[in-house]
C-alpha cells in the first residue's frame, strides 16, 4: 500500500512546486512590470520638463543658468526657484512612507503613489538633458540596463545567500551618502569621481541582492493584496537601484554638453 501511494504522494508535490513556481514567476514578472512601467514615466517626464525648461529664444527668456542656458518661465521655476527643493526632497518623503506605511494604504493607492513618484523623479532627474548629452545619456542607459539584468539575473538565480554582502552594502550605501553630503561644501572632482565609482559597485551588488531578497520574500500562503503591495516593494526598491546605477554611471561616462 505504501508503495503504491509512493508515486501519488511524488506527483502531488510535483505539481505543488510547480504551481510555487508559477505563482513566482507571475511576481516578478510584476515586480519587474511596475519597475519597467516607473523608469518609463521617469524617463518620458525628465524629457518633457527638460525640452520645456529652456529656449534658445530670448524674448521666451525668463532667466538663465550658470552654463548660459536661456530658460522659460517653467524652466525658472524649476531649476532656480525653490521649487526646486521640493522637487528634489519629495520623491524622499514618498519612499519614506510607501516603506513604513504601505500596510496601512490600499493596493490602488500604493500603486497610484509609485507612479506619482516616478513622475516626481523624472521632474528631479529632467535637469540631465541640460548637462549631458542625449547620445551619452543613452549610452549609459543601455549600460546600466545591461548591468542591472545580468545582476538581477543573478540573484534570481545564485544559491548563494547574499544577506552578509547585502548588509555590507548597505554600510557603504550610508557611507556614500555622507560622502555625497560633505562634497557639496568641498567640491571635490576627486572625492566625486570616488564616490561615483563606489557607487557602481555598491548598486551593482545591491541589484543582486534586492533581487534575491524580492524572490525570497514571496509566499504561495499570501493573498492577492500582500503579493500586489509586496511586488510594488520590489518594484520600487529595484527602481531605485537602477536609477542610482544610471546616475553613478553617467558621472562617469556621460558627456556633458
Amino acid at each position: 500500500m505504501a508503495q503504491f501511494d509512493r508515486p501519488t504522494i511524488a506527483a502531488a508535490r510535483a505539481g505543488t512546486a510547480a504551481a510555487i513556481d508559477e505563482g513566482l514567476r507571475s511576481y516578478m514578472l510584476k515586480v519587474y512590470n511596475y519597475m519597467g512601467i516607473g523608469l518609463v514615466v521617469t524617463g518620458l517626464v525628465a524629457w518633457f520638463a527638460s525640452n520645456a525648461a529652456v529656449t534658445t529664444d530670448p524674448a521666451q527668456a525668463a532667466g538663465a543658468l550658470a552654463n548660459g542656458q536661456l530658460v522659460t518661465q517653467w524652466g525658472a521655476l524649476l531649476y532656480t526657484s525653490p521649487l526646486m527643493w521640493v522637487v528634489a526632497l519629495s520623491p524622499l518623503a514618498i519612499v519614506l512612507v510607501l516603506s513604513f506605511g504601505i500596510n496601512k494604504l490600499s493596493v490602488s493607492a500604493a500603486q497610484a503613489i509609485f507612479w506619482g513618484f516616478s513622475a516626481l523623479m523624472g521632474l528631479s532627474l529632467s535637469s540631465i538633458f541640460l548637462v549631458y548629452t542625449d547620445a551619452s545619456i543613452a549610452k549609459v542607459f543601455f549600460i546600466t540596463a545591461a548591468t542591472f539584468g545580468s545582476m538581477s539575473l543573478y540573484g534570481y538565480t545564485t544559491k548563494r545567500d547574499l544577506t552578509s554582502i547585502g548588509n555590507f552594502l548597505i554600510m557603504g550605501l550610508f557611507g556614500l551618502i555622507i560622502a555625497s553630503i560633505v562634497n557639496i561644501f568641498l567640491q571635490s572632482s576627486m572625492l566625486e569621481f570616488a564616490i561615483s565609482a563606489i557607487g557602481v559597485l555598491v548598486f551593482v551588488g545591491l541589484t543582486a541582492y534586492d533581487t534575491q531578497k524580492i524572490k525570497e520574500s514571496y509566499s504561495e500562503s499570501f493573498g492577492q493584496d500582500v503579493l500586489a503591495k509586496g511586488a510594488i516593494m520590489g518594484a520600487l526598491n529595484l527602481y531605485l537601484d537602477f536609477i542610482n546605477l544610471f546616475m553613478m554611471l553617467l558621472r562617469l561616462f556621460g558627456n556633458r554638453e
